[in-house]
């Protein structure tokens, strides 16, 4: 199991560190954060199943942080440390694992570690994938101090912009840093190109409009914009909204 350790004092980390290396094989520390936004951007390098967390850091709580944590695609699971028991029981409405009290003592932290699922991270998100036809259900745009995650079938429109793609959903925007062209071939039966940088979401696809230049535009249900459809791909959209 690959573990993150995350608290704001340092010697509070080394001692976690020595007391995971005295359990033996089967327990790896990867990474070390002293914040809770520190924790959340190294887990996006990071392959670690568990983090151990502090609950009073500088800034971010270890409760927010637990929660952010969550949301991550797949999510790590989290062991909350605290010289609070009175967090235990906010705790758990985390989707906190476990919790630990400080000082943190050998036998409580391997009982709290061997309660932990052993399916790794890694493990999640295949398993996630076979479940549900080898996709995803959501995409994920990580940003410094949180991530955020929609639906794809809430999804409008994907629109290629410089090295990014903006997703557009029913609540806004928000950019991931994904190919137009993997995003097509992943979901290929919810999506259609209309455009060499846009993808359209087939079941909101309604009409076409003629815009003052003559070029066709794109009418998806629920969004008021409009959204060019280049000569190339104008046949297969015309025959689509024939015929469905």
């Amino acid at each position: 199991m690959k573990i993150l350790l995350v608290d704001d004092e340092a010697l509070a980390r080394e001692r976690l560190r020595r007391l995971i290396e005295e359990l033996g094989d089967g327990y790896e520390v990867v990474g070390e954060a002293a914040t809770g936004e520190a924790a959340i951007a190294a887990m996006l390098e990071s392959d670690a199943d568990l983090v151990l967390l502090d609950q009073k850091m500088p800034g971010m709580s270890g409760l927010d942080a637990a929660a952010a944590l969550a949301q991550l695609d797949p999510p790590p699971a989290v062991v909350l440390v605290t010289a609070y028991p009175e967090y235990a029981l906010e705790a758990f409405e985390h989707d906190v694992a476990d919790y630990l009290v400080k000082p943190v003592r050998r036998e409580r932290l391997q009982a709290a570690l061997e309660r932990v699922p052993r399916m790794t991270r890694p493990q999640h998100a295949y398993a996630e994938r076979q479940e549900h036809g080898g996709r995803r259900r959501h995409l994920s745009a990580h940003y410094r101090g949180g991530v955020q995650t929609v639906l794809v079938e809430e999804v409008l429109y994907l629109l290629a912009e410089q090295k990014y793609v903006t997703v557009r959903h029913a609540g806004g925007r928000m950019l991931i840093d994904e190919s137009l062209k993997s995003l097509e071939e992943e979901y290929p039966d919810r999506f259609v190109r209309i455009h060499r940088n846009a993808l359209v979401a087939i079941e909101q696809l309604v009409g076409l409009e003629k815009a003052a230049d003559g070029a066709s535009l794109a009418v998806l249900a629920g969004c008021e914009e409009r959204l060019p459809v280049s000569r190339r791909h104008l046949p297969e959209i015309r025959r689509f909204l024939r015929h469905g």
